[in-house]
């Protein structure tokens, strides 16, 4: 875990509401693994307190990228900021994807905002040579973020564009009419879309890692305020930030709200 001060290359408005930002962090940049996260101080002042999660979007060079939505003071924050400014971050944080694994095929899986960790695992993905095939889910066709993506197909709950419904219902036409060579399944969103991608890899069979969404006070595992149920373990419960945020579906209990 490093902390650095770090400065903001480049800002872009991609969407209504979505930026990506770039942040100049050699240090984390050569250490971050698909699936890891920083935790940013947005403001210099105490208000907000504590600290914004974000996943770490893609790396490129000595920059790492995060993609944000719009949805409360710290985002706002952040979405304000100029290039030059700097930024309070510590990470990479939290446990990524277990890429290297016995499969031939990557279907990765996201859902709105949880296109966030999808870039830099499709990188790390290619690098070893896996076959990926990507689905990809939103509410318009406005809110579809594609960049850096392999082999993609679209689903909006509106039918804007690609399939007309979910995109788990869009993924699971294509189980039942392909047969994917050894597949593992790669999937961050919220929690509904979870739930239910728990229960088509289920239904299919296939091993599957999830990215879980958390609200996250610390980051490291001290404030305990993140916590997931665990099935089949001594332990009861395991922490989203220290723990995860990566788990195998097998292992939690699903969350319910949504």
């Amino acid at each position: 875990m490093i902390q650095t001060i770090s400065p903001i290359t480049s800002l872009q408005n991609v969407a209504p509401g979505i930026w990506v930002m770039n942040i100049k962090a050699p240090e984390i940049a050569s250490k971050t693994n698909a699936g890891q996260f920083i935790n940013i101080k947005v403001s210099d002042y105490s208000l907000p307190l504590l600290r914004r999660p974000f996943s770490i979007y893609h790396v490129v060079g000595d920059e790492i990228k995060i993609i944000f939505n719009v949805v409360g003071i710290g985002t706002t924050i952040l979405s304000q900021k100029k290039i030059g400014d700097t930024l309070d971050i510590i990470g990479p944080l939290g446990n990524p994807f277990k890429i290297i694994d016995d499969y031939e095929t990557a279907l990765i899986v996201g859902g709105g905002m949880g296109v966030a960790a999808l870039p830099i695992l499709t990188s790390a993905i290619k690098g070893i040579s896996k076959k990926i095939v990507t689905y990809l889910g939103a509410r318009t066709s406005i809110q579809l973020i594609s960049h850096y993506l392999e082999n993609l197909y679209t689903a909006t709950d509106d039918g804007s564009a690609g399939y007309n419904g979910t995109v788990v219902d869009l993924l699971r036409s294509h189980l039942l009419k392909n047969k994917f060579a050894k597949p593992k399944m790669f999937a961050c969103g919220p929690p509904a879309m979870l739930n239910s991608i728990s229960a088509l890899t289920k239904e299919f069979n296939i091993p599957c890692e999830i990215s879980l969404e958390s609200v996250m006070a610390c980051g490291v595992g001290i404030c305990q305020g993140c916590p997931v149920e665990l099935i089949n373990n001594e332990k009861k419960y395991a922490l989203v930030c220290k723990d995860g945020p990566v788990f195998d579906v097998g292992t939690i209990r699903m969350l319910m709200n949504g």
